[in-house]
């Protein structure tokens, strides 16, 4: 690339990097404050909340990727444009391409990114965010319900212990259970202890009774009990995959590409909705090129040279408007190829060798080609692109009497 594709590639690579820590953060932040209650209400500590919160990054990084780096390359370029480099090289003879060879490698390491975390690292990430929550709410009464004080487990579910002793023997065993809205369940028992198994985990408790009070009737039945296993198997998640309990059934995106590929026909989630299958490949597949299709709107809408009469900020609202349209496509895309879907996803094979594509899922990739294809052709021929004069003049005409109406007088 030379010094100068470079200089260009590092400043634009550097700059991507920073937007996408800084927006990356603040969305994060956003997502883990909803689980706060895993330090406040569940005795989690901090390390824990913030490993489990922080695998959902990957998935973050696949939305904001191609937003950072379209943020990116426009700083560079306005940067460019304001020291006059970009003038400077155009008198020099220089070609358009050989500027735009910079933004696409730099488009490429992004696009090679989104492609293995989109494939793999996201899906193992969503998995591992699965399985750790599983665990954290199966030591639930174990080591988060404190002697002398109700903890509510989940909505409807509340512990209450007397006390704990140093082997796990639980005293004083209260458990109020208001999840089934036909039913009232409260179980009193003199100890209980958590039983692990094959079939699950289980709270065992010992010299008890438990009463049970239907909403139909007036009067409630109790029954006293000497041992009685209370199913806990459901916080924990149906153990882990491919081992003991309940097998857990992955959704699609914690499905990896491949499995995506070539889904088990007898795979519950396929057989309740096949239509997921498809879109969600489809749209892991068209992941990568939307780094490639914003990185091309911004230099063909920035990337030209202009005199310093050439209003730069508008194109750059412009370039906005059309990634934002090409990205809502495709989640447009992957809605409606799961609403209506023609035939049934059935493998690789069929994929390659003419399997029906379902006309929803290909909003993504005509909105993609038509990007590259007119984002190209403005690049190849130099056009400044610029919106329609009317549009200028409206939005000059704006400005100007909202600053006559509210400058100082």
């Amino acid at each position: 690339m030379g010094s100068i594709g470079w200089y260009i590639f590092r400043t634009t690579f550097g700059a991507f990097l920073l937007i996408l820590f800084s927006l990356t953060t603040v969305i994060w932040l956003t997502h883990a404050l909803r689980d706060i209650d895993l330090m406040t209400d569940q005795g989690q500590t901090i390390l824990v909340f913030i490993g489990i919160t922080g695998l959902i990054i990957p998935q973050l990084i696949l939305i904001i990727a191609p937003i950072a780096l379209m943020i990116a390359i426009a700083h560079s370029l306005n940067k460019l444009a304001n020291d006059s480099e970009i003038i400077v090289m155009n008198a020099a003879g220089m070609s358009p391409w050989r500027l735009f060879r910079a933004f696409l490698t730099a488009a490429l390491v992004v696009s090679a990114i989104v492609a293995v975390i989109g494939a793999y690292v996201s899906p193992k990430c969503i998995r591992d965010l699965r399985r750790w929550a599983a665990e954290v709410r199966a030591d639930l009464v174990t080591n988060i319900v404190q002697p002398g004080r109700f903890t509510t487990i989940e909505r409807g579910l509340t512990f209450h212990i007397r006390e704990r002793q140093a082997n796990g023997l639980l005293l004083g065993i209260f458990v109020d259970d208001l999840r089934d809205p036909n039913e009232r369940a409260t179980f009193l028992a003199e100890q209980g202890q958590i039983v692990k198994s094959d079939k699950g985990t289980f709270l065992v408790l010992q010299d008890g009774s438990v009463q049970r009070h239907p909403t139909a009737q007036r009067d409630p039945t109790i029954v006293n009990f000497d041992r009685y296993a209370f199913d806990l198997s459901h916080f924990a998640g149906g153990a882990t995959e491919g081992g003991g309990g309940q097998e857990l059934n992955f959704s699609v995106s914690e499905r990896y590409l491949w499995e995506l590929f070539t889904p088990n026909p007898k795979d519950p989630v396929f057989v309740k909705d096949p239509g997921q299958f498809p879109a969600e490949m489809y749209d892991r597949l068209a992941a990568p090129l939307y780094p490639l299709a914003f990185m091309v709107v911004a230099y063909a809408y920035l990337g030209a040279p202009r005199t310093t009469r050439q209003s730069r900020n508008l194109s750059l609202i412009s370039a906005v408007g059309i990634a934002t349209l090409v990205r809502f496509s495709g989640f447009a895309s992957m809605v409606f190829g799961i609403k209506f879907p023609l035939v049934r996803f059935s493998g690789f094979a069929s994929m390659v060798f003419g399997i029906k594509f379902p006309p929803a899922l290909a909003i993504q990739y005509v909105a993609l080609f038509a990007v590259f294809a007119f984002g190209l052709n403005a690049i190849s021929r130099g056009t400044i692109i610029e919106p329609p004069a009317f549009i200028a003049n409206t939005i000059a005409m704006v400005t100007e009497r909202l600053t006559r109406r509210f400058a100082p007088t």
